[in-house]
């Protein structure tokens, strides 16, 4: 594991990212077609890396003028500040970590707690913050994410915060932590594997096209 001290959302947190499969997206890597046909939404995503490559630009949306998004943003501190009064750990801010073994492969962790441990925080809204309450679970769409934070940063356990200011104070707050699955983190990785060699090989393709346009 290599800890790279970036700011997160700075330019240079960005600008490492660029042509990366990173935590937050792992999903869409691990996204499936019918029968054995990739998915739309894995296609998409290994063309917004060829992309990134091929520009050497962080691609995909503006996320800062996504107003759920920035609020997320905003909240972040008063999330990771309600898990320490809850859990009594303190939480260590980071940057962004890549695979011990798969290059390419990163994550940035909204922190760690301890040498095991880390927080994911989420901030969304009302109805959404409430049916986690009620599931008495993380969410399950954030699964992917917090196993590839597991691997990349070597983790035992990912603890879900979610967090709502405009509830009354006894509903703002819930955790659930998620314990390091091996099997579930293998088949992550080989996914992830898989994924890359076939992004590498785009990639090639396109840069013999160049270099024969140029020749």
């Amino acid at each position: 594991m290599a800890e790279h001290k970036f700011i997160q959302g700075s330019p240079e947190w960005h600008q490492f990212r660029v042509g990366k499969v990173s935590a937050s997206r792992v999903r869409d890597v691990m996204s499936k077609g019918r029968g054995d046909a990739p998915s739309a939404t894995r296609k998409n995503y290994m063309m917004e890396l060829l992309c990134e490559r091929l520009t050497g630009r962080p691609g995909g949306v503006d996320l800062s003028r996504n107003a759920a998004v920035q609020r997320g943003v905003e909240l972040e501190p008063l999330a990771r500040a309600a898990y320490e009064i809850d859990a009594g750990n303190m939480v260590t801010e980071t940057g962004c970590f890549s695979h011990p073994k798969i290059d390419g492969f990163i994550a940035s962790p909204d922190g760690l707690v301890g040498s095991v441990g880390s927080i994911e925080c989420k901030c969304p809204n009302t109805a959404t913050h409430i049916a986690t309450i009620q599931s008495g679970k993380h969410d399950p769409q954030y699964e992917w994410q917090m196993f590839a934070q597991m691997a990349c940063a070597e983790l035992e356990w990912v603890d879900f915060v979610t967090f709502d200011d405009r509830l009354p104070d006894e509903l703002q707050y819930a955790c659930f932590r998620l314990e390091r699955d091996e099997a579930r983190i293998r088949q992550m990785e080989t996914e992830i594997k898989l994924f890359l060699e076939e992004l590498a090989e785009l990639e090639h393709e396109m840069r013999e096209r160049m270099r024969s346009k140029a020749a």
